[in-house]
């Protein structure tokens, strides 16, 4: 999992494609998945020009991330699914204007279960990524009454938050795949992240404490 802006997005779009062509180009002999992360509405496009690009040049183990917060994200996930391409689903941890996203919890949860349902009956193996029981019972639901296997789709949640509902759901037999921020620069990179947005450090400690048995 990677953001363009690490691969020299702000330089030029250019050598964000050329950098992630280079990565993709060791990922696929060695089958590693590669995803591509998505940032603050300011590169929402971009991010997806990029990699539309990738894709129509033959790269198929790359994936993208959309953000239920964005009024525009049902539209996006049209332009994916119909590419065949996989889909992380995610609210949205960034702080944005209400020209481009929902102000209201209740109107992104609203978006995010109404993506949920796109992807488990018209998407390519999506990935459900979320800490929040509510939309994790809607998800598990949602499968077992319209017979989407649990092998069709995954669950993923960040490193030591919420780890009670993480063992729940392999128990159950759940994929589930882990978020570890990793390399030499991983702490100031997750210092960026909280910077991005403060109300994160309150999700976090809310997603540790929040832990059950």
């Amino acid at each position: 999992s990677l953001k363009l802006t690490q691969l020299g997005l702000d330089v030029d779009k250019a050598s964000a494609i050329d950098n992630l062509r280079k990565i993709l180009e060791r990922a696929e002999p060695a089958a590693f998945f590669v995803r591509v992360d998505m940032e603050s509405s300011h590169y929402t496009d971009v991010t997806l020009e990029v990699f539309e690009t990738l894709w129509q040049q033959g790269h198929r183990q790359i994936g993208i991330v959309l953000q239920s917060a964005l009024h525009r994200s049902d539209q996006d996930l049209r332009r994916i699914n119909a590419l065949g391409a996989r889909v992380r689903l995610v609210k949205g941890a960034y702080n944005e204007p209400k020209s481009v996203a929902y102000q209201k919890k209740v109107d992104v949860d609203a978006a995010y279960a109404r993506m949920v349902r796109t992807l488990l009956t018209e998407g390519v193996y999506p990935a459900i990524a979320t800490h929040d029981p509510k939309m994790i019972e809607l998800t598990r639901t949602y499968a077992n009454e319209h017979g989407v296997a649990p092998d069709r789709f995954e669950f993923q949640m960040l490193y030591g938050v919420r780890r009670d509902l993480q063992a729940r759901l392999v128990r159950d037999g759940y994929r589930l795949r882990v978020y570890i921020p990793f390399g030499r620069e991983w702490f100031p990179y997750f210092m960026r992240r909280l910077g991005e947005r403060p109300a994160n450090v309150g999700f976090v400690l809310r997603g540790i404490l929040g832990e059950t048995g």
